[in-house]
């Protein structure tokens, strides 16, 4: 267990935090989640010890470690592979530092035999000698190969040196263990073995993430940062939106009785908890739902963007061909050979570990990169709107945002533009805000309204949910699924590609590829004769 009691966090003017008392007790998984810039990786930092708060303390019982996902790669670049992992458990790599050290020496004194005796104890209390052997299992099963555990780290390109802190974070059973974005970078295999663990993990687990797929498998609570408050809620990330929605529901509906309200609440409950796997978490989670009253859901303060794209017109029958498509950058084949039919209604996920590989066609497609070699021809009924990963382009300018999405309204009067942008979020003066100091996900609402009034027949996003706060990824994902258009996109989140793709198409390390119509992402994920494909082209 860790609790929080009275934590209050400033910086300047700003209050972050204000007076939070929360426990977070074993055998749990929190998601702690909240609007972006609400300090969810601060308040990590501040219970790993890490960042003092400014009033308040946090409490940790004796002998109970604390294990953080680090983000900083570079600090292990003269590491092996294998000892990074180790050094996740602290006491335990000091004690091997020690060991060896005293065992180098050329002499021993009766000092050293007996301090060495006390090392071998506490070695042995902390099953050391299983130390090599767990990292080394830990590193195979997130994907890292027997053959880099020697290497240096800075011998491991980024998404291998992201596994091995990943492996560190998880090294050694610890009591605590906090894990912030730990599935960015993961291709989705990994992912579901760190859900696995996660599902097994018998302490106390924290995690912020953007992904929900991940946070509804794995957590059994939620932790809602609203207000500089932090509310502790029963049930994943799924359960948490739904139940605050429905307790809005009842709450407006003043004349409905107790008993009617219970018994909604009862077949809500009931719902989730027939969703339950067989893991021990989710069985946990099975008997927390049950418990629950009326008064344990409330009503959430969270905003979600309107996101609605809807066709001009609607497309024949002749899409998109693509014949012999081939790409070369800097010396290096993106893709060879590549042919495509889109049909009307395809909604394409383009999936694969290299992401700049899926950037270039997409580029390609747009008229953005020339290709290499073959060609593609759009139907002469298609428009297209395309979202780029990179977007900082279309923000160089000091104009306002209503300014600034006029240039691509058809409708050029101020009431509509000012009433489109409070769709997305900006109303008020914020309508008025310079679109260069827009943060992140501001830019990426605005390139979603900017598509929206497009009423393109075809759309193409690289990776849209990046940047994006839970909300607004559930908006767009919703959005897209009642889009009646053409769609091709990339995207690394499980949730929003099961639910919007009707088609998959993974480009394999080996160069070669696979299309597959007609299945979910989690079938084809499942499908026995596609792994064996993807096992084949998982090696060049």
């Amino acid at each position: 267990m860790i609790s929080a009691r009275s934590i209050s966090l400033q910086f300047g003017q700003r209050t972050l935090f204000e007076k939070v008392d929360i426990d977070f007790s074993a055998g749990r998984c929190y998601g702690l989640i909240g609007a972006n810039g609400s300090g969810k990786s601060t308040f990590l930092k501040i219970l790993a010890g890490q960042l003092e708060p400014t009033r308040g303390h946090i409490m940790v019982p004796p002998n109970e470690r604390i294990s953080l996902l680090k983000q900083d790669h570079f600090a292990y670049d003269e590491f092996s592979v294998l000892t990074v992992v180790i050094m996740g458990h602290q006491r335990l790599y000091e004690i091997m530092q020690e060991k060896d050290a005293i065992y180098a020496k050329s002499e021993h004194s009766n000092e050293d035999g007996m301090r060495i005796a006390d090392l071998e104890t506490e070695f042995a209390d902390l099953d050391g000698w299983n130390a090599e052997p767990e990292a080394a299992k830990l590193l195979a099963d997130l994907g890292v190969d027997q053959n880099l555990h020697q290497l240096q780290m800075k011998q491991l390109e980024g998404g291998q040196k992201v596994r091995v802190m990943l492996a560190q974070a998880l090294f050694g059973n610890p009591d605590i263990l906090l894990l912030d974005e730990p599935t960015n970078q993961l291709d989705m295999e990994t992912a579901l073995t760190l859900e696995e663990f996660l599902l097994e993990f018998k302490n106390t687990a924290i995690v912020v993430s953007h992904d929900r797929h991940f946070l509804n498998r794995v957590c059994t609570h939620i932790a809602d940062i609203d207000f500089g408050k932090i509310q502790l809620f029963t049930g994943n990330y799924d359960f948490w939106r739904e139940s605050s929605e429905l307790a809005l529901k009842q709450k407006r509906d003043a004349n409905k009785k107790d008993a009617a309200k219970r018994k909604e609440l009862q077949e809500f409950i009931a719902r989730f908890s027939a969703n339950a796997s067989k893991s021990k978490q989710a069985t946990s989670r099975k008997k927390l739902l049950d418990s629950l009253t009326l008064e344990d859901i409330k009503p959430s303060s969270r905003k979600y963007p309107w996101i609605d794209f809807t066709q001009d017109r609607e497309a024949g029958n002749h899409l998109l061909t693509v014949e012999g498509l081939s790409y070369e950058a800097e010396g290096q084949t993106m893709f060879a050979d590549f042919n495509l039919m889109l049909n009307r209604g395809d909604k394409i996920a383009l999936l694969g570990a290299n992401d700049l590989l899926k950037t270039s066609l997409l580029r390609i497609l747009m008229g953005e990169l020339e290709p290499t070699a073959g060609e593609y021809r759009w139907g002469i009924s298609t428009t297209q709107a395309y979202y780029p990963k990179d977007n900082t382009t279309y923000f160089n300018s000091d104009q306002n945002l209503v300014e600034w999405l006029r240039q691509y309204s058809k409708d050029p009067h101020e009431t509509y533009i000012r009433g489109f942008l409070g769709r997305v979020l900006f109303s008020g003066e914020e309508s008025q805000k310079s679109v260069n100091v827009l943060s992140g996900g501001e830019k990426v609402r605005c390139m979603l309204a900017k598509m929206m009034l497009s009423g393109a027949n075809v759309l193409l996003l690289d990776e849209p949910t990046n940047h994006l706060d839970l909300e607004s990824i559930t908006a767009l994902n919703q959005g897209l699924i009642k889009y009646k258009g053409s769609l091709i996109f990339a995207s690394h989140d499980h949730e929003f590609v099961q639910t919007v793709a009707n088609r998959i198409i993974e480009f394999l390390p080996n160069g070669t590829y696979i299309d597959q119509p007609d299945l979910t992402l989690d079938e084809y994920l499942a499908d026995p004769k596609l792994k064996a494909l993807r096992h084949q082209g998982s090696t060049r």
